[in-house]
């Protein structure tokens, strides 16, 4: 009796496991991307008011993860007037032409101690290059925070034409920082009821 006992909840923890998987919800409001360069010497910093992301990811099977964030690159803003009005145009982000920027993840690798890579494709302008993006994941009480930072070479995306193609005015290194709150679909489900 006891064995069969056994049998029955260890059966019921392996069919449990699939729903701990995966869908987390990110909160925009408690999330941000942000960007960082150098124009004519001086450290600028900015962010994009306007994103999007759908994650799939399972601390136990962290390779058959995938993620998609989608970033509206109308919606970059840096506090400085003149360079917000010129980022979404055809020399920068070309945003009429190609309005979002997309990173899709195809699958995680775990680094250990909480620290994982993201390893995909981001997509800018139409040009499309491989990406592995290094974070740090805390997760508590049904809630993730992921924390990462990446480095681009802004020409290679096509962002900076004509004048603009090299480092003279605008550096060509931009970094990339993540900082998403997400809370995972089955936790934000018990707490609506469901």
């Amino acid at each position: 009796m006891k064995t069969s006992l056994l049998c029955l909840v260890a059966a019921l923890q392996v069919v449990a496991l699939p729903a701990t998987a995966s869908e987390w919800a990110v909160d925009p409001a408690k999330s941000a991307i942000r960007f960082s360069g150098v124009q004519v010497g001086a450290p600028f910093t900015g962010r994009f008011e306007r994103f999007d992301a759908k994650i799939d990811f399972d601390a136990a099977k962290p390779e058959a993860g995938h993620a998609t964030v989608l970033i509206d690159l109308a919606s970059a803003r840096t506090g400085d007037v003149q360079r917000d009005e010129a980022l979404p145009q055809k020399d920068w982000f070309d945003a009429k032409a190609a309005s979002q920027a997309r990173f899709e993840a195809a699958h995680f690798v775990d680094k250990g101690h909480g620290d994982y890579e993201a390893v995909g494709t981001l997509t800018i302008r139409g040009t499309s290059r491989p990406l592995t993006l290094p974070f740090h994941l805390s997760v508590e009480q049904g809630q993730a925070h992921a924390v990462g930072r990446v480095g681009l070479i802004r020409t290679e995306f096509g962002v900076g034409q004509g004048v603009w193609a090299t480092g003279q005015w605008v550096a060509l290194d931009v970094g990339v920082d993540v900082d998403l709150v997400a809370t995972s679909a089955s936790a934000a489900t018990k707490a609506g009821g469901g």
